[in-house]
């Protein structure tokens, strides 16, 4: 509703022409409008810049470098001596401006995001009083401001995928008195996948875990995923959600999610794994290998379907099922490079300690698989 009178809406209008039309203010303003034009295009530039350093040298991105090039050189060829001249920061009251936030920075995360938005900010800034200055200049960052959305969301969805490819092992919780400090634990271990899973509790307490386990999970650098539940992943700005053969599909989720989520998909054989692929997983779970309470009354898939996994599936996936450090080797040894443990970490007297072990194994494998050394080698 619009809560400005008709009257006021009148007077408005008439304050406006009557400073549009006088030259003292014309005098005054554009000085002002060159000022807040250099600021904004300086402003949108360094961030544009922060951001372009990760992914040239934090993700080896050329398609997400050089599309921060391209934006920065744009803005550049706005950024004209006329504009530069108005320059003055000593008489700017901003600069003594500061906020908390802006002193610390807790992760690579953070530092992006804060660019981004500050990129985002300036361009909005840039598109409105730039159709003061030139329409053509407030139309043009009007598209960039468009285009840094996109790479803000494909730079999160690159840095999520680059953080699962470098995942190995991958720790589901169970209900706990001790899921905290067991999740902390196993992220001092080495985890950097973890996935809060708890089929009982109700709606409020699930909010609540997953909150704080995001939290926890984004301190270590580690993805964080929901199972079965969108709108909790969502609401506490989970990594991603991990979906089973009975929840909703893979599409719908990702229309909810977008692009830039990871969705994850159980399977158990090879039909579900290829619809899996088909629907666009970003990684599957293969089992259950042997049998595990998480999974009470389903038949073990055993090790043929981690040997199909390993010749088949185009994307990461994980055996999971009953694993844990006495059978580990078993798994491995049958063409598993990932593995996903409930009870092995959660159970465990020293989750650390555990966690450094299951990774020193999936890790040796994966070196003397990169270096050609035979599979049969002793884990």
């Amino acid at each position: 509703m619009d809560m400005i009178s008709a009257p006021g809406r009148q007077l408005a209008r008439g304050i406006d022409m009557a400073l549009i039309n006088d030259p003292s203010w014309q005098q005054f303003a554009q000085p002002a409008l060159r000022r807040i034009l250099d600021a904004n295009l300086d402003r949108a530039r360094e961030g544009l810049r922060i951001i372009e350093e990760w992914c040239r040298f934090g993700l080896n991105s050329t398609p997400l470098t050089q599309e921060c090039k391209e934006l920065r050189q744009e803005l550049a060829s706005w950024h004209t001596s006329d504009l530069r001249a108005a320059r003055d920061t000593p008489g700017d009251p901003g600069t003594e401006l500061t906020h908390p936030q802006e002193a610390q920075r807790s992760s690579i995360d953070q530092v992006l995001q804060a660019n981004c938005c500050r990129t985002e900010e300036a361009l909005r800034v840039l598109e409105e009083y730039g159709k003061l200055y030139s329409p053509e200049m407030g139309a043009a960052c009007k598209q960039m401001r468009y285009r840094v959305y996109t790479l803000e969301s494909q730079l999160l969805g690159h840095q999520r995928h680059q953080k699962l490819l470098r995942s190995f092992l991958y720790l589901i919780t169970n209900p706990s008195e001790k899921l905290f400090s067991v999740v902390e634990a196993a992220l001092q271990g080495g985890v950097t996948l973890v996935q809060y899973r708890d089929k009982t509790a109700d709606d409020q307490v699930r909010f609540s875990n997953a909150q704080k386990l995001c939290q926890i999970c984004h301190q270590y650098q580690a993805l964080f995923i929901v199972n079965d539940r969108i709108d909790i992943a969502l609401a506490v700005n989970a990594d991603g959600v991990h979906l089973g053969q009975q929840d909703l599909p893979i599409a719908a989720a990702r229309s909810i999610l977008g692009s830039q989520r990871l969705i994850g998909s159980s399977t158990t054989n090879a039909e579900e794994m290829q619809h899996a692929i088909q629907e666009g997983a970003d990684y599957i779970g293969v089992g259950p290998v042997y049998a595990t309470p998480t999974k009470a009354g389903k038949a073990p898939s055993g090790l043929d379907y981690i040997r199909y996994a390993a010749k088949h599936a185009p994307m990461p996936w994980f055996a999971i099922g009953g694993i844990d450090p006495n059978n580990l080797h078993e798994v491995i040894g049958a063409g598993a490079e990932r593995a996903s443990v409930v009870r092995a970490i959660m159970d465990a007297e020293q989750p650390t300690l555990t966690t450094q072990y299951l990774l020193s194994q999936l890790t040796r494998m994966q070196t003397i698989r990169a270096y050609g050394t035979p599979a049969t080698a002793h884990v």
